[in-house]
């Protein structure tokens, strides 16, 4: 094994890599906590097991980029897999909450946005990547994500949650819709740099 490879492999199972693959790994439970406690009429804390590994897998997406920066362990393969991890977890948690009720009628449109968002920004940021042009987080992209997550939190709490705080799932139900607000306007950013850069590709 060269020296380069043994450095790809470290790169790879890096913190912030791990952190990723952690944040892809909780996928599956939080998702089959919900389905467990909505579908098969499971016990209440299985909802709240969801909240808390999704509140841990929304915390490695603060943590990862951290360390890689502090460390100074960006890598493509990072870079590459952080978006995705992201994406999963968001749109497995939107359809779940859709297919238990958590999300129905005019709400449904919300998740639709924020979906239809996700697939434009992937397609163009490897229509970009091909150009070998990079498209920079904005901070208001970054506020979008966080009120994302904390809007799903609080969906998964559901039922759960109203014992607590009978608000819960409106609170939920209202912060997605501001997440599908800055939605669209950060996927516009997007895409209007994917036009620019195609309108020049077509040009040259």
């Amino acid at each position: 094994m060269n020296i380069a490879t043994t450095r790809g492999q470290t790169k790879t199972m890096s913190l912030p890599n791990i952190l990723t693959y952690a944040r892809i790994a909780a996928i599956p439970v939080v998702i089959g906590c919900v389905y467990w406690q909505s579908v098969l009429d499971g016990p209440l804390w299985l909802r709240w097991v969801a909240l808390a590994v999704f509140i841990a897998a929304g915390i490695t997406d603060y943590l990862d980029g951290y360390y890689a920066r502090m460390w100074d362990q960006q890598s493509a393969f990072g870079r590459m897999l952080d978006p995705i991890a992201d994406k999963l977890l968001v749109a497995s948690s939107l359809l779940m909450l859709a297919a238990d009720n958590s999300i129905h009628g005019w709400t449904l449109w919300a998740a639709i946005v924020i979906l239809c968002r996700e697939i434009l920004v992937s397609g163009l940021r490897e229509y970009l990547a091909g150009l070998r042009v990079s498209v920079p987080v904005t901070k208001l992209a970054k506020w979008k994500t966080t009120i994302q997550l904390v809007a799903i939190g609080f969906l998964i709490a559901g039922e759960a949650g109203e014992q607590v705080f009978p608000a819960t799932t409106l609170i939920g139900i209202v912060l997605l819709w501001m997440s599908a607000i800055f939605t669209i306007y950060t996927g516009w950013d997007y895409f209007r740099a994917g036009i620019h850069h195609l309108i020049k590709e077509d040009e040259g």
